[in-house]
């Protein structure tokens, strides 16, 4: 059942996605996080997703807030959290691209490395947003899905422990920064994003 407090802008957003469009092939790696969420619910543990990439600056991000959408969409509920191989930063046109969805957004730190808190829903909690390692205190510890978001991170995390492994890597916007393409880049890549979530997530529900 979907909920219906997700701002309007966000849900028409994910109402108009096109799933028609996903390959066989793409659907096969889709499908192996959807059945990690479908057994989860069934053994009745927190739902807990860990979205891994190199520098937890672009796609982890992405992934992180799209997922904890569309399950909130699906009346799904999930803790979703990301990470990477090193700390750097949330890459500004990452916030941008949020912000131009619909997402309300607060950055409540500065510095290097800002924090910011995102929100798809009045009703909700908001997402914590900031670049950490993928084993970080704030990430869990166990019982949850290590989902690769970049065949850099899956090659250099050979080992996550205590952890089912999903890779689902996208190719990573950071080709366009600082081009006249640059938005227009991360707003695909969000798109396709928050079409394969909404694509996992209705499996599920």
């Amino acid at each position: 059942m979907e909920i219906t407090e997700i701002y309007p802008e966000i849900r028409s957003f994910i109402d108009d996605l096109d799933l028609s469009n996903l390959t066989t092939a793409r659907k096969k790696k889709l499908d192996k996080l959807s059945a990690y969420i479908k057994t989860t619910i069934v053994t009745d543990t927190p739902i807990k997703l860990n979205f891994i990439c190199t520098h937890n600056s672009r796609r982890s991000h992405l992934c992180q807030v799209w997922a904890k959408t569309m399950a909130a969409y699906y009346g799904i509920k999930v803790k979703s959290y990301s990470g990477g191989t090193e700390a750097t930063t949330v890459y500004p046109t990452v916030i941008k691209t949020f912000q131009n969805t619909g997402f309300m957004i607060d950055k409540v730190s500065v510095g290097s490395n800002p924090t910011y808190k995102l929100n798809f829903t009045d009703e909700n909690h908001p997402m914590t947003l900031f670049s950490k390692r993928y084993n970080d205190r704030y990430n869990p510890n166990e019982d949850y899905a290590a989902v690769m978001t970049c065949t850099d991170a899956d090659t250099n995390c050979p080992v996550i422990p205590n952890a089912t492994r999903v890779s689902l890597p996208y190719v990573d916007p950071k080709v366009s920064d600082g081009k006249s393409s640059e938005l227009e880049t991360y707003a695909t890549r969000s798109r396709q994003i928050a079409t394969e979530m909404k694509y996992i997530f209705l499996q599920v529900k």
